[in-house]
């Protein structure tokens, strides 16, 4: 018998050591590439947070500032920018009546002086920050329109009710409800969080938006609108929001789900989930070290002000931008890829 063949790799394929010197050869010149990254890098001015419409923003490091709940804007060492000056309003909601929750200060406040800028008679309701509510006053009537204020706790039925009550003898009529009031704390962990903290979060969170939903529906008429304030931590959630990161997960899945409830009765109901925004909520929850970070760990590396988000508010309320639009959650989240 002939002898047994032996193996042998092909002559024209590389061998074992060939193909480790051809991947130590790559590796090396990135090596190098690396270096020179990196020693460029240290050489050069730290990278600069995106900027804002027009100017650079305010980015970390923050005010290492902490508030006491419900935290007043009034109080904060920076403020938040909310006048949104290179907005021009051309009349989109004209002759609207409108009423917001957590409309005092951060993102309410900024979305009540551009819904006023395009027409807009405002109601605010907030819990009992009254010198930030007569502020929002002053800037909505500044705006050439009106404007009333509603102290009250939306997890309180009666107060909903009487709120939309007192919007529609003011103005005669709603046309845009904006669910936008929030409590948040945070916990380290599960065992911190104790159930009566649980459950103001829930009952303010998305208690409130049900209450005032159903306290606003009787009112609303085919072209109206409800526009839920969610977060991205209803995205993807947050290490040290366990409550509220569901209260905002709740809120997204209430908004899909009341927008096809409401679809044949041509009310539309939207969301918008913002990323960090610089207002009052957060250095009334984070500590002043956390707070002097915030907004850091997004692409555009700050957080936004509420003058960034309000627009995405006018668009989701204004039929004539937003009329085949329903059930959507808007990220404006400073960071690609953040999505519902």
């Amino acid at each position: 018998m002939p002898p047994p063949s032996t193996s042998a790799p092909p002559t024209s394929a590389p061998s074992s050591d060939a193909t480790t010197q051809k991947q130590q050869r790559i590796q090396s010149a990135q090596d190098q590439k690396d270096q020179r990254s990196q020693q460029a890098s240290q050489a050069s001015p730290e990278a600069q947070p995106a900027p804002g419409p027009g100017r650079s923003e305010p980015a970390p490091p923050l005010p290492r500032q902490h508030l006491a709940k419900p935290g007043h804007e009034a109080d904060m060492q920076l403020a938040p920018k909310y006048q949104a000056p290179h907005y021009r309003g051309s009349g989109k909601l004209e002759g609207f009546s409108a009423l917001i929750t957590g409309g005092d200060s951060g993102i309410g406040r900024a979305v009540a002086v551009l819904f006023a800028r395009e027409g807009a008679d405002v109601a605010i309701a907030y819990l009992c920050e009254h010198d930030d509510a007569e502020q929002t006053r002053k800037l909505v009537e500044a705006e050439g329109r009106r404007c009333i204020t509603l102290s009250g706790d939306v997890k309180d039925a009666s107060f909903c009710v009487d709120a939309v009550r007192q919007v529609v003898k003011a103005f005669g009529k709603l046309n845009v409800l904006v669910n936008n009031a929030a409590f948040q704390e945070h916990a380290a962990s599960l065992e911190d969080l104790t159930e009566e903290r649980f459950d103001e979060t829930f009952r303010t969170n998305i208690y409130g938006y049900f209450h005032m939903a159903k306290a606003a529906l009787p009112h609303l008429q085919r072209g109206d609108s409800i526009i839920n304030t969610g977060s991205v931590t209803g995205l993807k959630g947050s290490k040290e929001l366990l409550d509220y990161s569901a209260t905002k997960g709740a809120i997204h899945a209430f908004t899909k789900a009341l927008a096809h409830n409401l679809a044949d009765q041509g009310i539309r109901v939207n969301a918008v989930a913002p990323g960090p925004v610089w207002t009052p909520l957060n250095p009334a929850d984070k500590s002043p070290e956390d707070i002097a970070k915030f907004g850091q760990q997004t692409h555009l590396g700050r957080p936004a002000q509420p003058e960034e988000i309000s627009p995405a508010y006018v668009f989701l309320a204004a039929p004539c931008c937003s009329s085949y639009i329903t059930g959507t959650v808007l990220p404006i989240t400073g960071t690609a890829g953040d999505g519902a």
